[in-house]
Parts: C-alpha cells; structure tokens; sequence
C-alpha cells in the first residue's frame, strides 16, 4: 500500500522521536533497526525508505535530542528570565531527570557512546553543543565575551558531568548529594 508524501513524513518524524528516546534509554546499541520500527508500528523494511544506513538516524535522532534540549531552556529563561542559569540548572539537576534519561539529556545519557559514532552523529552533537553554549553564554555574568563563554562552558559541563556521576552511583543517597552539590555551585 502506497503512502502519501505527508505519511511518509510524519513516519520519519515518529521513527526519529522514537529513536531519539529509545537510543537516550538504551543506548545506541541497545536497539536495532528492527525493534525501533516494531515500536513505532512499522515493517523493518521499511527503515531503508527513510534513512540509508543506523547512523544516519543516529545522527538526526542525536540532533533532534539535543534540539528539544534547548527548546526546554528557552522555556525555562522565559518562565524565570532574572535566573534563568538557576531555572535550568533546578530542572536539569533533579531526580525526575535522572531518573528518565530516555526523555533527558543525550550528552548525560550517551556522552561517551557519541564520542565513538561517526563523522555524521560527532558533526550533529558539535553544532548542538555550539548552540547550547552560545545559549548559555548569554545567561552568565563575566567581563568579557570571552570570560562568559568560559562560564557558560563551565556549567554546562559541570550539568552534564554531575548528571552522568548521580545516574551511575547506586546509593540514592549521595546520588542526590552530587546533584544538590552541583545545583548550589551553579546558584552560587
């Protein structure tokens, strides 16, 4: 059965939102090709109609991820625009985040597994990263362009490196003394 041009294309965007979730839950490897498209209802045939190869969508489920990321920022500023770095970095650091790394940070989630992908999903986190910390730059205070790009690059390591630390400890207990550490520096 044939479909439309706009079924097709709400078909990519499903397989893409699903791979995007799934990939930050599992990791990369943690899914094939056949169970994402059983997920979203479709034939594993399928796949090769919308992307040429797993990395392909590795790198446009990577950069919808990181996409939505600072999507949520913008509307974390708009609703506290006086600390906005304070609104992000509350929600960022919370147990809810955590604990759902599926709809969570790709960085905190799959940091290490990106650095190992190709050339195509490396090139989608580089830009997504630029952006975030262009974002950010413009929340901190520094003297300089230069001083608030260091800021901004400082805290968005120390949200993804404190996310990663809290998920991998195994007493929840100091799990959220990492994250309650980390969000009291960020406030400071």
């Amino acid at each position: 059965m044939k479909v439309t041009r706009e079924q097709a294309a709400q078909n990519r965007e499903r397989i893409v939102e699903a791979a995007a979730q799934l990939f930050r839950e599992r990791g990369f490897d943690g899914i094939g090709v056949a169970g994402l498209m059983k997920e979203v209802g479709l034939t594993h045939g399928g796949f090769y109609g919308h992307f040429a190869s797993k990395e392909d969508l590795i790198a446009e489920a990577s950069a919808c991820a990181l996409k939505r990321s600072l999507t949520d920022w913008n509307e974390f500023v708009d609703r506290a625009p006086d600390d906005a770095l304070s609104a992000i970095a509350g929600r960022y650091l919370s147990s809810n985040h955590r604990d759902n790394p599926g709809k969570g940070c790709l960085l905190a989630a799959l940091g290490p597994d990106l650095s190992r992908q190709g050339p195509a999903v490396r090139h989608a986190a580089t830009d997504a990263i630029r952006a975030a910390l262009d974002f950010l730059t413009r929340l901190v205070s520094g003297k300089s362009k230069a001083a608030k790009r260091q800021q901004a690059i400082s805290a968005y390591a120390t949200l993804v490196g404190t996310m990663v630390m809290a998920r991998i400890v195994d007493d929840p207990v100091f799990s959220q003394e990492i994250l309650d550490a980390s969000r009291v520096a960020l406030e400071e």
